[in-house]
């Protein structure tokens, strides 16, 4: 064996190490756990993110391992990030697995809201996910980079006709192995079933069960645009696994 290979992998685990932010680390689990959990560092702050707002909940629904949830998780080809990231959680947040967010991430949970994240999903660099109400997604779930997520539309809309107000917020649901293309806005009362691929620069705003899984949808408004069709899961799940299980 050759001994570039130790060295290359001693260096690589000494780049990973220090590129968690130690002291924000810690301070999140022992702000968010009971000591026998924190104790385990199961979630992990990589880089700059600035922790606005942490007097909510978080539920880990599964056997707890460090390392498990990161911010800022190293996880995409980029390896830059603008700063920008932010978390604030008032309301409750589980989590039933493993769980990263890209770089420079926004992650608002408000007050009373409702967030769940199935196992082994991610959302990409530089993704907005603002969860007034409640936002289910879904295991296997990749949210590609500067997708936005609002289960709210944050202002008060008027019907003139009949001079009602309109609902601001409504659930969100994304169904298991759901590819969500870069760049896509997923509003208010969106449900999508399992194995939906939606395309890039789309505008997801209404219940899609009724198409089925292994569909393509995109557009704005998003609509059906190939049935039968679905991402390589099986091909890449070992591939999405070994991202996703990088520890120190």
């Amino acid at each position: 064996m050759s001994v570039l290979n130790p060295l290359r992998r001693l260096r690589k685990r000494w780049k990973s190490f220090w590129s968690v932010n130690w002291i924000k680390t810690y301070y999140f689990n022992l702000k968010m756990f009971p000591f026998e959990t924190a104790k385990k560092l199961p979630v992990f702050i990589y880089g700059n993110y600035k922790l606005t707002d942490l007097s909510g909940r978080i539920i880990i629904e599964a056997p707890i391992e460090r390392g498990m949830i990161g911010f800022g998780h190293p996880f995409e080809a980029q390896t830059r990030s603008r700063g920008v990231g932010e978390i604030v959680i008032v309301g409750t947040v589980k989590f039933k697995g493993y769980v990263h967010f890209g770089k420079d991430v926004y992650f608002q949970v408000g007050k009373n809201a409702y967030c769940e994240m199935g196992t082994f999903s991610c959302l990409g660099s530089q993704c907005t996910l603002i969860c007034r109400e409640r936002i289910i997604i879904g295991d296997y779930v990749r949210v590609a980079y500067e997708t936005q997520l609002l289960d709210s539309v944050f202002h008060q809309l008027i019907d003139l006709k009949t001079n009602t107000k309109k609902e601001k917020t409504a659930p969100i649901t994304i169904g298991n192995y759901n590819w969500i293309g870069n760049r896509s806005t997923i509003m208010k009362g969106t449900i999508t079933p399992d194995y939906t691929t939606v395309g890039s620069n789309s505008l997801c705003n209404k219940d899609y069960t009724a198409l089925g899984n292994h569909i393509l949808i995109g557009g704005i408004p998003a609509k059906l645009l190939k049935t039968d069709i679905t991402r390589d899961w099986e091909g890449e799940q070992h591939i999405l696994d070994n991202l996703l299980r990088k520890r120190i």
